[in-house]
Protein backbone atom coordinates (compact mmCIF):
# COMPACT_ATOMS: atom_id res chain seq x y z
CA UNK A 1 0.00 0.00 0.00
CA UNK A 2 2.67 2.24 0.72
CA UNK A 3 4.70 2.00 -2.23
CA UNK A 4 1.40 1.95 -4.29
CA UNK A 5 0.74 5.37 -2.20
CA UNK A 6 3.86 6.48 -3.04
CA UNK A 7 3.93 6.27 -6.90
CA UNK A 8 0.18 7.96 -6.64
CA UNK A 9 1.60 10.70 -5.17
CA UNK A 10 4.15 11.44 -7.78
CA UNK A 11 1.98 11.10 -10.46
CA UNK A 12 -0.14 13.59 -9.04
CA UNK A 13 3.08 16.14 -8.55
CA UNK A 14 4.09 15.93 -11.93
CA UNK A 15 0.76 16.60 -13.17
CA UNK A 16 0.64 19.74 -10.74
CA UNK A 17 4.38 21.03 -11.96
CA UNK A 18 3.05 20.51 -15.63
CA UNK A 19 -0.12 22.47 -15.36
CA UNK A 20 1.66 25.28 -13.16
CA UNK A 21 4.10 25.45 -15.84
CA UNK A 22 1.44 25.80 -18.81
CA UNK A 23 -0.07 29.30 -16.79
CA UNK A 24 3.14 30.34 -16.27
CA UNK A 25 4.02 30.09 -19.63
CA UNK A 26 0.76 31.89 -20.93
CA UNK A 27 1.22 34.40 -18.31
CA UNK A 28 5.07 35.47 -19.31
CA UNK A 29 3.67 35.19 -23.14
CA UNK A 30 1.11 37.70 -22.05
CA UNK A 31 3.29 40.21 -19.94
CA UNK A 32 5.29 39.91 -22.94
CA UNK A 33 3.14 40.70 -25.71
CA UNK A 34 0.71 43.52 -23.69
CA UNK A 35 2.21 46.90 -23.61
CA UNK A 36 3.03 48.70 -20.28
CA UNK A 37 2.17 51.98 -19.20
CA UNK A 38 4.38 53.97 -18.08
CA UNK A 39 4.09 56.53 -15.39
CA UNK A 40 5.67 60.26 -16.63
CA UNK A 41 7.67 61.46 -14.17
CA UNK A 42 6.65 64.83 -13.14
CA UNK A 43 9.35 67.78 -13.77
CA UNK A 44 11.08 69.26 -10.82
CA UNK A 45 10.45 72.38 -10.88
CA UNK A 46 11.73 75.95 -8.86
CA UNK A 47 9.94 78.97 -9.30
CA UNK A 48 11.58 81.94 -6.90
CA UNK A 49 10.02 85.02 -6.91
CA UNK A 50 12.40 88.39 -6.72
CA UNK A 51 11.06 92.10 -6.55
CA UNK A 52 13.49 92.80 -10.23
CA UNK A 53 15.29 91.01 -12.37
CA UNK A 54 18.48 90.58 -12.90
CA UNK A 55 20.87 93.38 -14.62
CA UNK A 56 21.87 91.08 -17.57
CA UNK A 57 24.45 87.35 -17.62
CA UNK A 58 27.42 89.54 -17.64
CA UNK A 59 28.74 88.55 -14.29
CA UNK A 60 31.38 91.84 -14.24
CA UNK A 61 28.75 93.91 -15.52
CA UNK A 62 26.39 93.80 -12.54
CA UNK A 63 26.27 95.17 -9.12
CA UNK A 64 22.71 94.22 -7.43
CA UNK A 65 22.35 91.00 -5.15
CA UNK A 66 19.22 89.94 -6.70
CA UNK A 67 21.42 89.28 -9.87
CA UNK A 68 24.26 87.41 -7.94
CA UNK A 69 21.48 85.29 -6.58
CA UNK A 70 20.15 83.84 -9.68
CA UNK A 71 23.93 83.85 -11.89
CA UNK A 72 24.81 81.61 -8.89
CA UNK A 73 23.65 78.64 -10.58
CA UNK A 74 25.59 79.42 -14.09
CA UNK A 75 28.80 80.08 -12.97
CA UNK A 76 31.16 79.09 -10.50
CA UNK A 77 33.81 80.31 -8.42
CA UNK A 78 37.48 79.38 -7.59
CA UNK A 79 36.40 79.16 -4.56
CA UNK A 80 33.24 80.30 -2.04
CA UNK A 81 31.63 80.47 1.46
CA UNK A 82 30.50 78.17 3.19
CA UNK A 83 27.55 79.10 6.16
CA UNK A 84 30.48 79.60 8.86
CA UNK A 85 32.24 81.77 6.02
CA UNK A 86 34.95 80.09 5.52
CA UNK A 87 36.41 79.28 2.15
CA UNK A 88 35.73 76.28 0.28
CA UNK A 89 37.23 74.76 -2.85
CA UNK A 90 34.98 74.88 -6.54
CA UNK A 91 36.72 75.18 -9.58
CA UNK A 92 40.15 75.50 -7.58
CA UNK A 93 41.40 72.49 -5.81
CA UNK A 94 43.94 74.09 -3.57
CA UNK A 95 45.47 77.77 -3.09
CA UNK A 96 48.34 79.18 -1.52
CA UNK A 97 50.24 82.39 -0.97
CA UNK A 98 53.78 81.88 -3.09
CA UNK A 99 54.74 85.50 -1.41
CA UNK A 100 52.65 89.11 -0.39
CA UNK A 101 51.71 89.65 -3.96
CA UNK A 102 51.30 86.12 -5.72
CA UNK A 103 48.74 83.56 -4.98
CA UNK A 104 48.85 80.20 -7.12
CA UNK A 105 45.43 78.14 -7.92
CA UNK A 106 45.25 74.33 -8.72
CA UNK A 107 42.36 74.33 -10.49
CA UNK A 108 40.20 70.94 -11.04
CA UNK A 109 40.57 69.20 -14.62
CA UNK A 110 36.78 67.57 -15.08
CA UNK A 111 34.84 70.62 -15.37
CA UNK A 112 33.23 71.78 -18.62
CA UNK A 113 31.63 74.55 -19.67
CA UNK A 114 28.10 74.20 -20.89
CA UNK A 115 28.65 74.14 -24.71
CA UNK A 116 31.44 71.65 -24.01
CA UNK A 117 34.60 73.42 -23.66
CA UNK A 118 36.77 72.14 -21.33
CA UNK A 119 37.56 74.69 -18.52
CA UNK A 120 41.83 75.29 -18.13
CA UNK A 121 43.96 77.95 -16.85
CA UNK A 122 43.23 80.26 -20.23
CA UNK A 123 39.58 80.32 -18.91
CA UNK A 124 41.01 82.40 -15.57
CA UNK A 125 43.57 84.68 -17.21
CA UNK A 126 40.73 85.98 -19.56
CA UNK A 127 38.02 86.09 -16.91
CA UNK A 128 39.86 87.79 -14.46
CA UNK A 129 42.48 89.79 -16.86
CA UNK A 130 38.78 91.59 -18.21
CA UNK A 131 37.57 92.19 -14.77
CA UNK A 132 40.66 93.79 -13.87
CA UNK A 133 41.83 95.76 -17.32
CA UNK A 134 37.90 97.45 -18.82
CA UNK A 135 36.47 99.87 -16.61
CA UNK A 136 33.53 100.35 -17.56
CA UNK A 137 32.61 97.15 -15.69
CA UNK A 138 30.42 97.54 -13.33
CA UNK A 139 32.56 95.26 -10.99
CA UNK A 140 35.71 96.56 -11.89
CA UNK A 141 36.94 98.75 -9.26
CA UNK A 142 36.77 95.82 -6.65
CA UNK A 143 39.09 93.63 -9.32
CA UNK A 144 41.76 96.18 -10.66
CA UNK A 145 43.98 95.40 -8.01
CA UNK A 146 44.80 92.32 -10.09
CA UNK A 147 48.14 92.73 -12.23
CA UNK A 148 48.32 89.96 -14.10
CA UNK A 149 47.36 86.60 -14.75
CA UNK A 150 49.90 84.13 -15.39
CA UNK A 151 49.32 80.77 -16.95
CA UNK A 152 51.58 77.72 -15.70
CA UNK A 153 50.07 75.01 -16.98
CA UNK A 154 46.72 74.03 -18.38
CA UNK A 155 45.71 73.41 -14.72
CA UNK A 156 47.71 75.48 -12.61
CA UNK A 157 47.48 79.61 -12.54
CA UNK A 158 49.19 82.28 -10.41
CA UNK A 159 47.23 85.49 -10.33
CA UNK A 160 49.45 88.40 -8.86
CA UNK A 161 48.47 91.72 -7.64
CA UNK A 162 50.08 95.05 -7.81
CA UNK A 163 50.49 95.22 -4.04
CA UNK A 164 50.09 93.17 -1.19
CA UNK A 165 45.98 92.81 -1.34
CA UNK A 166 44.44 91.16 2.17
CA UNK A 167 41.03 90.37 0.33
CA UNK A 168 42.12 88.57 -2.76
CA UNK A 169 40.53 85.61 -1.46
CA UNK A 170 37.62 87.15 -1.30
CA UNK A 171 37.17 88.76 -4.20
CA UNK A 172 37.50 85.78 -5.93
CA UNK A 173 34.45 84.39 -3.90
CA UNK A 174 31.71 86.48 -5.17
CA UNK A 175 30.17 87.97 -8.21
CA UNK A 176 32.34 89.66 -11.09
CA UNK A 177 34.83 86.18 -10.61
CA UNK A 178 32.55 83.63 -11.94
CA UNK A 179 34.63 82.18 -14.44
CA UNK A 180 33.69 83.31 -18.22
CA UNK A 181 34.57 80.77 -21.16
CA UNK A 182 37.09 82.14 -23.42
CA UNK A 183 37.21 80.47 -26.59
CA UNK A 184 33.96 80.70 -26.74
CA UNK A 185 33.28 84.60 -25.82
CA UNK A 186 36.31 85.29 -28.63
CA UNK A 187 34.57 83.33 -31.44
CA UNK A 188 30.99 84.83 -30.72
CA UNK A 189 32.39 87.95 -28.73
CA UNK A 190 30.84 89.65 -25.78
CA UNK A 191 27.32 90.01 -27.53
CA UNK A 192 27.07 86.73 -29.01
CA UNK A 193 27.55 85.28 -25.30
CA UNK A 194 24.92 87.24 -23.68
CA UNK A 195 22.65 86.04 -26.14
CA UNK A 196 23.58 82.68 -25.58
CA UNK A 197 25.18 82.48 -22.17
CA UNK A 198 27.23 79.63 -20.64
CA UNK A 199 28.91 78.70 -17.79
CA UNK A 200 30.32 75.90 -15.35
CA UNK A 201 27.30 75.81 -12.95
CA UNK A 202 25.03 73.13 -12.19
CA UNK A 203 22.59 74.89 -14.58
CA UNK A 204 22.23 76.08 -18.23
CA UNK A 205 20.54 78.87 -19.68
CA UNK A 206 17.34 78.28 -21.23
CA UNK A 207 15.19 81.63 -21.29
CA UNK A 208 15.62 85.44 -20.39
CA UNK A 209 12.53 87.37 -20.41
CA UNK A 210 13.45 90.42 -19.31
CA UNK A 211 11.69 91.95 -16.35
CA UNK A 212 10.26 88.63 -16.61
CA UNK A 213 11.73 85.68 -16.27
CA UNK A 214 15.36 83.68 -16.21
CA UNK A 215 14.56 80.23 -17.35
CA UNK A 216 17.60 77.74 -16.70
CA UNK A 217 17.77 73.97 -17.00
CA UNK A 218 19.92 71.51 -15.14
CA UNK A 219 22.89 70.78 -16.53
CA UNK A 220 23.50 67.01 -16.57
CA UNK A 221 27.31 67.23 -17.26
CA UNK A 222 27.97 69.32 -14.03
CA UNK A 223 31.26 67.82 -12.30
CA UNK A 224 29.85 68.18 -8.92
CA UNK A 225 26.78 65.31 -9.76
CA UNK A 226 22.94 65.33 -11.13
CA UNK A 227 21.18 68.54 -9.79
CA UNK A 228 18.54 68.64 -7.97
CA UNK A 229 16.04 70.11 -9.75
CA UNK A 230 15.19 69.88 -13.70
CA UNK A 231 14.59 73.41 -14.25
CA UNK A 232 14.91 76.88 -12.21
CA UNK A 233 12.67 79.84 -13.03
CA UNK A 234 13.72 82.56 -11.34
CA UNK A 235 10.36 85.21 -11.79
CA UNK A 236 10.90 89.40 -11.39
CA UNK A 237 7.54 90.84 -9.48
CA UNK A 238 8.12 93.90 -8.53
CA UNK A 239 4.95 94.53 -5.99
CA UNK A 240 5.06 92.47 -3.03
CA UNK A 241 1.05 91.73 -2.91
CA UNK A 242 1.22 89.88 -5.74
CA UNK A 243 4.54 87.82 -4.64
CA UNK A 244 2.63 86.96 -1.91
CA UNK A 245 -0.76 86.05 -4.00
CA UNK A 246 1.79 84.06 -6.29
CA UNK A 247 2.98 82.03 -3.00
CA UNK A 248 -0.68 81.03 -1.76
CA UNK A 249 -1.95 80.19 -4.90
CA UNK A 250 1.12 77.84 -5.84
CA UNK A 251 2.37 79.84 -8.51
CA UNK A 252 6.07 80.34 -7.04
CA UNK A 253 7.82 77.96 -4.44
CA UNK A 254 9.65 80.67 -3.06
CA UNK A 255 9.10 84.47 -2.06
CA UNK A 256 11.66 87.39 -1.45
CA UNK A 257 10.61 90.69 0.86
CA UNK A 258 8.12 89.51 2.14
CA UNK A 259 6.06 92.61 3.55
CA UNK A 260 5.15 92.58 7.91
CA UNK A 261 1.59 92.79 6.92
CA UNK A 262 1.42 89.29 4.83
CA UNK A 263 3.56 87.56 7.43
CA UNK A 264 0.76 86.73 9.33
CA UNK A 265 -1.29 85.53 6.07
CA UNK A 266 1.56 83.61 5.12
CA UNK A 267 2.14 81.61 7.93
CA UNK A 268 -1.54 80.63 8.89
CA UNK A 269 -2.07 79.28 5.55
CA UNK A 270 -2.02 75.77 5.10
CA UNK A 271 0.30 75.21 2.26
CA UNK A 272 2.93 78.11 2.67
CA UNK A 273 5.33 79.54 5.58
CA UNK A 274 7.58 82.14 6.91
CA UNK A 275 11.62 81.94 7.23
CA UNK A 276 13.72 84.75 8.31
CA UNK A 277 17.80 85.60 9.05
CA UNK A 278 19.71 88.66 9.19
CA UNK A 279 21.23 89.56 6.75
CA UNK A 280 24.83 91.30 6.06
CA UNK A 281 22.27 94.15 3.87
CA UNK A 282 21.98 97.26 5.70
CA UNK A 283 19.26 100.20 4.37
CA UNK A 284 20.94 103.49 4.41
CA UNK A 285 20.68 107.69 3.27
CA UNK A 286 23.48 108.29 1.19
CA UNK A 287 24.24 111.88 1.19
CA UNK A 288 25.55 114.18 -1.16
CA UNK A 289 28.40 116.55 0.30
CA UNK A 290 28.85 118.67 -2.83
CA UNK A 291 29.06 122.01 -2.80
CA UNK A 292 25.82 123.98 -3.06
CA UNK A 293 24.19 121.11 -1.87
CA UNK A 294 22.14 121.39 0.98
CA UNK A 295 23.69 118.53 2.35
CA UNK A 296 26.69 119.47 2.16
CA UNK A 297 26.57 121.51 5.59
CA UNK A 298 27.58 118.67 8.23
CA UNK A 299 24.44 120.29 10.07
CA UNK A 300 21.63 119.61 7.81
CA UNK A 301 23.16 115.69 7.48
CA UNK A 302 23.44 115.73 11.70
CA UNK A 303 19.73 116.81 11.53
CA UNK A 304 18.71 114.26 8.85
CA UNK A 305 19.72 111.56 10.97
CA UNK A 306 18.14 113.07 14.39
CA UNK A 307 14.82 113.47 12.27
CA UNK A 308 14.56 109.36 11.52
CA UNK A 309 13.76 107.42 14.52
CA UNK A 310 14.98 104.24 13.26
CA UNK A 311 13.45 101.79 16.00
CA UNK A 312 9.71 102.60 14.94
CA UNK A 313 10.63 101.96 11.57
CA UNK A 314 11.72 98.52 12.07
CA UNK A 315 9.10 97.92 14.39
CA UNK A 316 6.18 99.05 11.87
CA UNK A 317 7.29 98.78 9.00
CA UNK A 318 9.57 96.04 8.88
CA UNK A 319 7.59 94.38 11.59
CA UNK A 320 10.62 93.75 13.66
CA UNK A 321 12.63 92.50 11.45
CA UNK A 322 15.52 94.54 11.72
CA UNK A 323 18.37 95.64 14.33
CA UNK A 324 19.31 99.54 14.23
CA UNK A 325 23.03 100.49 13.43
CA UNK A 326 24.90 103.38 13.40
CA UNK A 327 27.29 101.40 11.28
CA UNK A 328 26.79 99.91 7.98
CA UNK A 329 29.80 96.56 8.85
CA UNK A 330 27.45 93.97 10.35
CA UNK A 331 28.54 91.22 13.30
CA UNK A 332 30.45 88.59 11.16
CA UNK A 333 32.40 90.97 8.69
CA UNK A 334 35.90 91.97 9.11
CA UNK A 335 36.50 95.56 10.64
CA UNK A 336 33.03 95.45 12.29
CA UNK A 337 32.96 97.80 15.38
CA UNK A 338 30.43 96.49 17.90
CA UNK A 339 30.41 100.06 19.67
CA UNK A 340 28.18 101.38 16.82
CA UNK A 341 26.00 98.05 16.52
CA UNK A 342 22.32 97.82 17.71
CA UNK A 343 22.84 102.15 18.55
CA UNK A 344 20.66 104.62 17.31
CA UNK A 345 20.55 108.55 17.75
CA UNK A 346 16.88 110.34 17.91
CA UNK A 347 16.03 114.53 18.61
CA UNK A 348 13.28 115.64 16.51
CA UNK A 349 14.13 118.96 18.74
CA UNK A 350 17.78 118.98 18.47
CA UNK A 351 17.24 118.00 14.44
CA UNK A 352 14.95 121.34 14.43
CA UNK A 353 17.21 123.59 15.86
CA UNK A 354 20.14 122.30 14.25
CA UNK A 355 18.19 122.85 10.51
CA UNK A 356 17.86 126.70 12.19
CA UNK A 357 21.59 126.63 12.93
CA UNK A 358 22.42 126.40 9.30
CA UNK A 359 19.96 129.10 8.16
CA UNK A 360 17.11 126.93 7.00
CA UNK A 361 13.36 128.31 7.85
CA UNK A 362 10.41 125.70 7.95
CA UNK A 363 10.24 124.32 4.60
CA UNK A 364 12.96 125.94 3.43
CA UNK A 365 15.55 122.76 3.29
CA UNK A 366 14.88 120.84 0.35
CA UNK A 367 15.78 117.35 -0.30
CA UNK A 368 14.96 115.08 -3.19
CA UNK A 369 15.06 111.22 -2.25
CA UNK A 370 15.50 108.87 -4.51
CA UNK A 371 14.60 104.83 -3.88
CA UNK A 372 13.82 101.89 -5.33
CA UNK A 373 10.42 101.01 -5.38
CA UNK A 374 10.96 98.05 -3.41
CA UNK A 375 12.15 99.99 -0.50
CA UNK A 376 8.83 102.74 -1.24
CA UNK A 377 7.02 102.31 2.16
CA UNK A 378 10.63 102.54 3.87
CA UNK A 379 11.10 105.99 2.18
CA UNK A 380 7.65 107.52 2.74
CA UNK A 381 8.04 107.10 6.31
CA UNK A 382 11.73 108.28 6.41
CA UNK A 383 9.90 111.81 4.47
CA UNK A 384 7.15 112.06 6.70
CA UNK A 385 9.65 112.43 9.26
CA UNK A 386 11.84 114.99 8.13
CA UNK A 387 8.67 116.66 7.18
CA UNK A 388 8.27 116.95 10.83
CA UNK A 389 11.36 118.76 11.51
CA UNK A 390 11.75 121.31 8.69
CA UNK A 391 12.67 119.71 5.37
CA UNK A 392 10.24 119.90 2.25
CA UNK A 393 11.27 116.48 0.92
CA UNK A 394 10.51 115.65 -2.67
CA UNK A 395 10.36 111.55 -3.59
CA UNK A 396 11.42 110.17 -6.39
CA UNK A 397 10.32 106.94 -6.48
CA UNK A 398 12.39 104.27 -9.36
CA UNK A 399 11.93 100.36 -10.78
CA UNK A 400 14.60 98.90 -10.68
CA UNK A 401 16.35 99.73 -13.60
CA UNK A 402 15.36 103.21 -13.49
CA UNK A 403 17.17 103.01 -9.99
CA UNK A 404 20.22 100.91 -11.40
CA UNK A 405 21.17 103.67 -13.95
CA UNK A 406 20.77 106.45 -11.72
CA UNK A 407 23.64 104.94 -9.70
CA UNK A 408 25.70 103.98 -12.98
CA UNK A 409 25.53 107.51 -14.08
CA UNK A 410 25.49 109.30 -10.04
CA UNK A 411 22.89 111.86 -11.10
CA UNK A 412 21.25 111.45 -8.02
CA UNK A 413 20.09 114.51 -5.98
CA UNK A 414 21.01 115.05 -2.34
CA UNK A 415 19.72 111.40 -1.05
CA UNK A 416 19.16 108.25 -2.22
CA UNK A 417 18.22 105.17 -0.07
CA UNK A 418 19.76 102.06 -0.94
CA UNK A 419 20.32 98.61 0.80
CA UNK A 420 23.87 97.50 0.45
CA UNK A 421 24.96 94.53 1.38
CA UNK A 422 28.79 93.01 1.95
CA UNK A 423 29.74 89.84 -0.92
CA UNK A 424 33.21 90.97 0.29
CA UNK A 425 32.86 89.83 3.96
CA UNK A 426 35.18 92.90 4.70
CA UNK A 427 34.66 96.69 6.00
CA UNK A 428 36.42 97.75 2.94
CA UNK A 429 32.99 96.66 0.58
CA UNK A 430 31.18 99.06 2.78
CA UNK A 431 33.73 102.30 2.66
CA UNK A 432 35.59 102.21 -0.49
CA UNK A 433 32.58 104.10 -1.81
CA UNK A 434 34.23 106.81 0.41
CA UNK A 435 37.40 107.16 -1.20
CA UNK A 436 38.02 110.45 -3.13
CA UNK A 437 38.38 108.23 -6.79
CA UNK A 438 34.69 106.36 -6.07
CA UNK A 439 33.24 109.31 -4.40
CA UNK A 440 33.50 112.06 -6.89
CA UNK A 441 30.19 112.81 -8.44
CA UNK A 442 28.12 110.40 -5.75
CA UNK A 443 28.78 111.96 -2.73
CA UNK A 444 31.95 113.95 -3.32
CA UNK A 445 32.59 113.12 0.43
CA UNK A 446 36.29 114.30 1.08
CA UNK A 447 37.99 114.10 4.14
CA UNK A 448 42.33 113.40 3.99
CA UNK A 449 41.88 111.35 7.53
CA UNK A 450 39.43 108.94 6.05
CA UNK A 451 41.22 108.53 2.86
CA UNK A 452 44.20 107.91 4.52
CA UNK A 453 42.98 105.25 6.44
CA UNK A 454 41.42 103.54 3.98
CA UNK A 455 44.10 103.45 1.39
CA UNK A 456 46.43 101.99 4.17
CA UNK A 457 43.93 99.05 4.51
CA UNK A 458 43.81 98.58 1.32
CA UNK A 459 47.41 96.94 1.38
CA UNK A 460 47.50 96.10 5.24
CA UNK A 461 48.31 92.53 5.55
CA UNK A 462 48.22 92.65 9.71
CA UNK A 463 44.94 91.93 10.57
CA UNK A 464 44.82 93.89 13.83
CA UNK A 465 46.16 96.59 13.00
CA UNK A 466 43.65 96.76 9.91
CA UNK A 467 40.37 96.45 12.01
CA UNK A 468 41.50 99.18 14.03
CA UNK A 469 41.92 101.46 11.04
CA UNK A 470 38.48 100.37 9.88
CA UNK A 471 37.21 101.08 13.26
CA UNK A 472 38.66 104.37 13.51
CA UNK A 473 37.08 105.17 9.78
CA UNK A 474 33.67 104.05 11.04
CA UNK A 475 33.58 106.34 14.16
CA UNK A 476 34.82 109.55 11.78
CA UNK A 477 31.48 108.58 9.40
CA UNK A 478 28.88 108.28 12.11
CA UNK A 479 29.63 111.86 12.99
CA UNK A 480 30.42 113.37 9.74
CA UNK A 481 27.46 111.59 8.16
CA UNK A 482 28.29 110.77 4.57
CA UNK A 483 25.59 108.28 5.17
CA UNK A 484 22.74 107.70 7.72
CA UNK A 485 22.19 104.02 8.64
CA UNK A 486 19.30 102.60 9.59
CA UNK A 487 19.13 99.16 10.21
CA UNK A 488 20.44 95.97 9.44
CA UNK A 489 18.28 94.43 7.52
CA UNK A 490 16.38 90.57 8.43
CA UNK A 491 15.78 89.27 5.35
CA UNK A 492 11.90 87.23 5.51
CA UNK A 493 11.02 84.83 3.00
CA UNK A 494 7.51 83.07 1.86
CA UNK A 495 8.22 79.20 1.29
CA UNK A 496 5.68 77.20 -0.44
CA UNK A 497 4.86 73.43 0.81
CA UNK A 498 6.85 71.47 -2.00
CA UNK A 499 10.29 72.86 -0.58
CA UNK A 500 12.79 73.34 2.28
CA UNK A 501 15.03 76.24 2.69
CA UNK A 502 17.00 77.49 4.84
CA UNK A 503 18.26 81.08 3.51
CA UNK A 504 21.79 81.96 4.04
CA UNK A 505 22.91 85.83 5.20
CA UNK A 506 24.19 85.99 1.77
CA UNK A 507 21.12 85.97 0.22
CA UNK A 508 22.11 83.83 -2.64
CA UNK A 509 19.30 81.23 -3.87
CA UNK A 510 21.93 78.09 -4.57
CA UNK A 511 19.17 75.69 -5.95
CA UNK A 512 21.36 73.12 -4.74
CA UNK A 513 21.17 74.00 -1.14
CA UNK A 514 17.25 74.07 -1.92
CA UNK A 515 15.69 70.43 -1.27
CA UNK A 516 12.14 69.26 -2.85
CA UNK A 517 9.62 68.01 -0.43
Amino acid sequence: MRKWHLKGLTAVLVMMLLITACGTKENNTAAVNEPVEETPTEAKVLTIANPADIQSFDFQNNNTTISESVLVNMYDYLLRNDADMNKVPVLAKSWKQVDETTWRFLLRDDVKFHNGDAFTAADVKFTLERLSTDTSLKQNSLYKQIKAVNVIDDYTVDIVTDGPDPILLNRLSRMGSGMLPSKYIEAEGIEGFLAAPVGTGPYKFEKWTKDDRVELIRNDDYFGGAPKWDKLVFRAIPEASTRVSELLTGGVDIIADVPSTDVERIETADTTSIVKTPVQRVLQLVLRSTEGAVTADPKVREAIDLAIDKQAIVDSIAGGSGIVTRTSVTPGNFGADPSLYKQTLYDQDLAKTLLTEAGYAQGEAVLSLSVQSQYKEYAEVVSAMLTQVGFTVNLDILEASAFSEKMSSKTFGEMFMIGIGNSLNDASNNYNRFLLERAAGETDYNNPEVETLLQAALVNMDPEERTTQYQQVQQILAEERPAVYLFQVEAVYGVGAKVEFAPGKDEMFYAEQINPK
